[in-house]
């Protein structure tokens, strides 16, 4: 087994949320509660298959957005995962309803601060272990 880190692209004043979900209709169901909950919002979708061809399905009103999930979700390489990069409001506004979506199994994480990914390869894939943010020391 092999273990590394992938660093995640956040665009500029953007927050993200990364998840674990098992459903290929994940992508839409994320864009409509988002689109419902905060319709000013700004904000890509990224969904990796785990099956067949593997593809990445998106979803979101922000092409720029689209493209940086599907950027970061390429890097880790891992099926069943879910990437969102949100603008103009905060994963508050829209992790309950995120969570209560009957698809999604986990919230990894939910912020705009600086993000690596740890992930494990085997001969079967690649998998997600965890995040790592840098926590700066009191002075």
């Amino acid at each position: 087994m092999e273990i590394k880190t992938v660093k995640i692209d956040i665009s500029e004043g953007c927050n993200i949320i990364l998840g674990q979900t098992h459903f290929i209709k994940t992508a839409e169901d994320l864009y409509e509660i988002i689109a419902t909950t905060v319709p000013q919002a700004k904000f890509g979708i990224g969904f990796t298959e785990a099956s067949g061809p593997c593809l990445i399905r998106t979803e979101g009103n922000d092409n720029e957005l689209i493209n940086t999930c599907v950027k970061n979700l390429q890097a880790i390489g891992a099926g069943h995962v879910f990437c969102i990069l949100i603008k103009n409001a905060y994963p508050i506004n829209i992790l309950t309803q995120i969570k209560n979506c009957p698809e999604v199994c986990r919230i990894y994480c939910a912020t705009a601060n600086p993000l690596e990914v740890i992930v494990a390869s085997t001969e079967q894939g690649n998998g997600i272990m965890g995040k790592r943010r840098r926590i700066k020391k009191r002075s």
